[in-house]
């Protein structure tokens, strides 16, 4: 009785993440227009820093050297960019996406799945940023 309800959670635990990590990821969700407001949300946060088009190559430099971190739509070059990160084991999407306004760049990072994220798009980029004024 006990080995088949660990065998019924296993199962359930391995359709969960191949939920998660096959979902598709529809563009046109989450390759959006950006609010120019900073703000902190649950799963999420919005910072704005000065910037250019040199500024988005950098984060765009940045993002793609993130573990787990690859290309999801747009284009540095375009101004507006969003990249798919996903966790080490469960393999949760994370989108962060950079867009350029004037001399301003926007960045959004937020979470697919859930409600809150345990600070994990903060950091992501927070350390973006630190690493920006490296390169600077």
């Amino acid at each position: 009785m006990v080995v088949k309800i660990l065998l019924g959670l296993a199962i359930v635990l391995l359709v969960l993440m191949a939920y998660v990590r096959l979902s598709p990821n529809d563009p046109a969700r989450f390759h959006v227009e950006v609010a120019a407001t900073p703000q902190r949300m649950a799963g999420g946060v919005i910072e704005v820093i000065p910037g250019d088009a040199e500024t988005v190559q950098a984060l765009d430099r940045i993002a793609r050297a993130t573990p787990r971190t690859r290309l999801f739509a747009g284009s540095p070059t375009g101004g507006h960019v969003t990249y798919i990160t996903r966790t080490a084991f469960w393999g949760f999407p994370d989108f962060t996406t950079v867009q350029q306004r004037d001399d301003q760049i926007v960045i959004y990072a937020r979470l697919r799945f859930g409600r809150g994220d345990m600070g994990v798009n903060s950091a992501r980029v927070s350390d973006w940023l630190q690493r920006l004024q490296t390169v600077e």
